[in-house]
């Protein structure tokens, strides 16, 4: 049911002269479903105090609730005609009341970590971009019959979230940047496993797919105690991200997974000096896809001991310093990174390898990330001593990958269970630090234990063996003649 609806809502944005692309599409459904959700939270949490005898303060005015102005009902549980706004009365109000409303809520309060903020940050950052208020009116009444009361709905939810945040990355423009594929997420968790009680940052959030696998991970393995449960909600998962976009589908993704007020923050990671990174500002776990190509600007790098223009780079530079010591962190970044041989990607191998133990590279086949040709790494290290060895793992599905054929749980089952023991099979192996070009601290990826692929033949030697196969075969059919 909830699929459909998806779809009809998807199909009705298609029509109106507003929304163009994937990225609109969510964007806009993404608004209407916060609004959705807050108003069943504000219910639940009326009917919470209710029951303590206590009385509940809303967030929200009356006039801007969604019984009021998105589904008001008559006796019957129907929308009322006479009182719903639709056609250009509703798109005038959305524009010109309801988001003016829901803005001011960041000047209205000054803790990012409440809902009250999230709500302001949301519709600062985003636009209602649906010009037909008759199409609007239409998508409310779909939302309207979306549950979000029990964990069951939330979670089917998530999933067609999810779903939704994979065919923006599919659609190609910069939708992809949003999308690691989360078979890659669950089995770098799987190997970092993050424990109630530590901190889990990611830096560069996008969707929050990072930190909401870390959320089903570790609220699927913890005791349930109210404790627990406080501490994964409101101390556990932290994030930044730059674009609006991406930082409105990372909060309602959050939402969905069951983080009421995700401690998002919507800036520019890399405009944060990392000499003034202290303590408190470090976390146990850094799990990553850091978005790379980009061209930063010389005031940007300045921030940065290590001076390059490449935004991976100037990221990856970030995550050491923002890592405790005894942290743990699994980045994803270019391949290039093992073996370039300028100066601050040696610069940088160099620090990666003198104060943290990089104990695994996941070599990841071309075709992983869908719409981006790159080839891909993933970097897992532990901060506070320096590395003696390393162990590869070169994954290979054993068929091309691409949207018929995307990563799948399966292909990393191996990868998970090698990696505590290390072992060496053909797609694994071991090097030794002390091994490496001291000069250039090369880490290129050069499996020695694939099996040497025959030379290719010349012609000559092709022809002459097809002439033996000739005469071979002569012989034969003349001994079968005698015997006839």
């Amino acid at each position: 049911m909830f699929e459909q609806t998806f779809k009809n809502i998807d199909d009705l944005l298609f029509k109106d002269a507003g929304a163009d692309s994937e990225l609109d599409y969510i964007g806009q459904t993404s608004w209407i479903m916060f609004l959705r959700y807050l108003d069943d939270l504000e219910k639940d949490k009326a009917d919470e105090a209710a029951l303590q005898g206590k009385e509940y303060s809303f967030i929200l005015d009356e006039e801007f609730r969604w019984n009021n102005w998105a589904m008001p009902k008559d006796t019957h549980g129907e929308l009322d005609h006479h009182v719903a706004l639709t056609g250009p009365d509703l798109i005038q109000f959305v524009d010109s009341k309801l988001y003016p409303y829901m803005a001011g809520f960041r000047q209205r309060t000054d803790n990012p970590q409440t809902i009250e903020y999230k709500i302001g940050e949301i519709f600062s950052e985003l636009k209602n971009k649906i010009q037909s208020g008759y199409i609007l009116r239409e998508i409310l009444g779909y939302v309207d019959e979306l549950p979000f009361r029990s964990s069951k709905d939330k979670h089917e939810l998530s999933h067609l979230y999810e779903t939704k945040i994979k065919n923006m990355g599919n659609a190609g423009r910069n939708g992809g940047q949003y999308y690691t594929p989360r078979p890659l997420i669950r089995a770098m968790i799987d190997v970092i496993k993050p424990q109630i009680g530590e901190k889990i940052y990611d830096g560069a959030a996008g969707s929050c797919g990072f930190l909401c696998e870390a959320y089903d991970y570790m609220y699927d393995r913890m005791e349930k105690t109210t404790s627990n449960l406080k501490t994964l909600q409101e101390d556990t998962f932290y994030g930044k991200e730059k674009k609006n976009l991406a930082y409105v589908i990372g909060i309602m993704n959050m939402i969905l997974h069951g983080i009421e007020a995700p401690n998002i923050i919507h800036t520019n990671t890399l405009g944060e000096n990392i000499r003034d990174i202290q303590e408190k500002n470090r976390y146990h776990v850094i799990l990553a896809n850091p978005p790379f190509g980009g061209k930063e600007r010389k005031e940007v790098q300045q921030n940065f001991d290590i001076k390059t223009g490449e935004t991976a780079f100037l990221f990856l530079q970030h995550f050491l310093k923002s890592l405790k010591t005894g942290g743990r962190a699994a980045i994803v970044i270019k391949n290039t990174f093992l073996s370039n041989t300028d100066n601050a990607s040696i610069a940088l191998r160099k620090l990666l390898l003198e104060t943290c133990k990089l104990h695994t590279i996941l070599d990841m086949p071309g075709g992983t990330f869908l719409g981006a040709g790159v080839k891909t790494v993933v970097l897992f290290f532990e901060k506070g001593e320096p590395t003696k060895n390393i162990w590869y793992y070169q994954l290979n599905p054993g068929r091309n990958m691409g949207k018929t054929n995307p990563l799948n749980d399966k292909d990393l089952e191996q990868f998970v269970t090698l990696s505590s023991s290390k072992g060496e099979t053909e797609q694994s192996w071991n090097i030794k630090i002390a091994d490496i070009d001291e000069t250039t601290f090369d880490l290129g990826v050069k499996n020695p234990n694939t099996p040497e692929e025959a030379p290719l033949r010349s012609p000559e030697d092709i022809l002459a063996e097809m002439e033996a196969l000739d005469l071979e075969t002569s012989s034969i059919l003349e001994a079968i003649k005698e015997l006839i």
